[in-house]
């Protein structure tokens, strides 16, 4: 166990020796190469507010013109069948555009519910099962210039879907 500890405390400064030692050996302008990295990252967050602002705009549209509830109430009765509580439907739909407000209703979903309950360990293992799909595909599409997305599209959220329904599956026959 103490060696674990001395791994991780001395991992980071160890590479960052090593890259450093190896850049010298082969006469790499290290802290110039840091720099010009360091502009291309600003560059990029830049670029991508625009898409994070239009994302974060369009969620919380969602949520306060009640069109997530109403799909919830709709799907009621078909979960019921299943056995799937509806609470971690919300959860289900917003975890592939969002990361943040899917944490968001976790926590409120473990406060309300606890993390034994069935609610909070299938909301646990969707929000550990799927991916923020939207938000990525936007983000970072979006930054390099890609404008043609829609294969990249359907995979994400069929493997967000995917993932959801044994997120569920397996949380059912386990618990």
């Amino acid at each position: 166990m103490q060696w674990i500890s001395l791994i991780s405390i001395w991992m980071i400064p160890a590479m960052i020796g090593f890259i450093l030692v190896y850049s010298t050996w082969k006469r790499i302008p290290s802290y110039e190469v840091f720099v010009e990295g360091g502009k291309e990252g600003i560059k990029i967050a830049f670029s991508i507010i625009p898409f994070l602002v239009g994302m974060l705009v369009a969620i919380t549209i969602f949520r306060a013109s009640g069109a997530l509830e109403f799909f919830v109430g709709f799907l009621k009765p078909v979960l019921s069948v299943f056995g799937i509580p509806p609470e971690v439907v919300p959860l289900a739909f917003i975890r592939p555009i969002s990361g943040n407000a899917a944490l968001g209703m976790l926590s409120s979903l473990l406060e309300a519910h606890h993390p034994d309950s069935l609610i909070g360990r299938m909301a646990s293992v969707i929000q550990g099962s799927t991916d923020t799909t939207l938000y990525v595909i936007t983000v970072y599409f979006g930054a390099v210039g890609i404008r043609k997305m829609g294969d990249a599209l359907k995979v994400g959220l069929l493997a967000d879907l995917v993932g959801m329904v044994i997120a569920m599956a397996v949380v059912l026959l386990l618990f």
